[in-house]
């Protein structure tokens, strides 16, 4: 992948990326994972419809399987 054209503002944003990236990976972690479009469309869809963010699906998501095994640890 080529780089765009050098600007002033393209290479400040360069050096402060550069600079930050290790805080940055320390704070947030990006999950790289795919599903089917027809699927993702459709979560899409309802996410925008109830005004829901992602996180909000992958932390409440979270919580429901976390309740569900520790009721079946028991």
């Amino acid at each position: 992948m080529e780089r765009k054209e050098s600007t002033p503002e393209r290479e400040r944003k360069r050096i402060f990326e550069e600079r930050h990236k290790e805080e940055r990976k320390a704070k947030c972690k990006v999950w790289g994972t795919s599903i089917d479009r027809k699927f993702a469309d459709e979560i899409d869809e309802f996410l925008v419809k109830h005004n829901i963010t992602k996180v909000a699906v992958i932390t409440a998501g979270f919580e429901a399987l976390r309740k569900q095994y520790e009721l079946n640890d028991k």
